[in-house]
């Protein structure tokens, strides 16, 4: 099923605040429904909201009187400017606002429709670059993965999350594909509950076994022996290999570690953030408190109750067994490592 695509001029969401009840689309014919989206979670997931940024900005400075190629930067800027202020912890979103500008900037272009033209394809670039590179996270990663693993993920970093295939699902299904008879355990990840609606309904859809618990079963299950390994999928990663991911991540790779599992990152290098020097650097996005004190609307805690609510944690490098992306493997020192994939890039 399609996360997004480009049609006749618009940009069609899937919007995952409707899943697993409904599956319905999101027509978005200008920038504001697209920033929407990205705000209140019709699209997550790093790899996917860049995407979604990136044929925003083009619908954005479309929406303007730019003409010239002068008029069309400011445009664009102004534009990334409120798609980037969105949602703070995943870098993906500025990432490929930044490459469509630096695109921009490098033109030469001065008609509107040219450039224009030029944005689109630009996006439809990333686009699809990230299915591509996704399926290489796949293949990279299934090597990791045994002959019948028992693999716990967090939140949902599948196809749902990126512009196709998945991340950390996307090792997942390659496995699958490659007759590893490999099964999942999906946390439910609260407070939003994205491994219940999203991770168990893409495993359902393709008949790969799984099998839901809530977030607090996850250490009874390590100790029970009933799981192989970990992996999920990151928002940022450092350039030391700290890794923001969905709050929960952190105590998972520290139950890892007290179990002697192994636990992987699988991200695509457009994730990895070569200017932060450690997790401390990394922004963290705060959500609202109704999220928490509420479930579907309806009211689970005490009306006033004070409410702390970061939508991610970091992991230390230490924790984190290897970095799976669309370039390799990275494996520890991960400044050694994710560095020497930049300059293969």
């Amino acid at each position: 099923m399609d996360t997004m695509r480009w049609e006749n001029g618009r940009l069609i969401l899937l919007d995952q605040t409707k899943l697993p009840g409904m599956v319905e689309y999101i027509d978005c014919r200008d920038c504001e429904t697209i920033v929407e989206a990205i705000r209140h979670l019709r699209v997550r997931g790093a790899p996917a909201i860049g995407a979604a940024a990136a044929y925003g900005l083009v619908l954005g400075v479309q929406g303007t009187g730019a003409g010239n190629r002068e008029e069309m930067l400011s445009a664009a800027r102004e534009v990334a400017r409120n798609l980037a202020a969105t949602r703070p912890t995943a870098v993906n979103l500025t990432w490929a606002l930044n490459r469509l500008l630096a695109r921009l900037e490098a033109s030469t272009e001065t008609k509107r429709e040219a450039l224009l033209d030029l944005l689109l394809q630009e996006a439809h670039a990333i686009y699809r670059e990230d299915v591509e590179g996704n399926r290489r996270i796949g293949r990279f990663g299934q090597e990791l993965v045994p002959h019948g693993a028992r693999i716990l993920t967090h939140c949902n970093a599948g196809a749902l999350a990126t512009a196709g295939y998945g991340t950390a699902l996307g090792v997942i299904r390659a496995a699958h594909e490659a007759g590893k008879n490999v099964s999942v355990y999906a946390d439910e990840t609260r407070p939003l509950l994205q491994g219940a609606r999203l991770t168990a309904w893409e495993m359902v859809q393709e008949n790969i076994p799984v099998t839901l618990i809530t977030d607090n079963m996850s250490a009874y299950l390590m100790a029970r022996g009933m799981v192989d390994l970990v992996i999920v999928g990151a928002d940022r990663i450092a350039a030391n290999g700290d890794v923001a991911n969905k709050i929960g991540t952190y105590g998972l790779a520290v139950l890892a570690r007290e179990h002697g599992l192994p636990f992987y990152v699988a991200a695509p290098l457009s994730t990895v953030d070569m200017a932060l020097a450690s997790g401390r650097d990394i922004p963290i996005e705060e959500r609202r408190p109704e999220e928490v004190t509420h479930l579907a609307g309806v009211p689970v805690a005490p009306a006033g109750v004070r409410v702390w609510n970061p939508a991610f944690d970091v992991t230390p490098a230490r924790l984190v067994t290897a970095i799976i992306t669309d370039r390799g493997v990275a494996w520890p020192p991960y400044e050694e490592s994710l560095s020497r994939l930049f300059r293969q890039r």
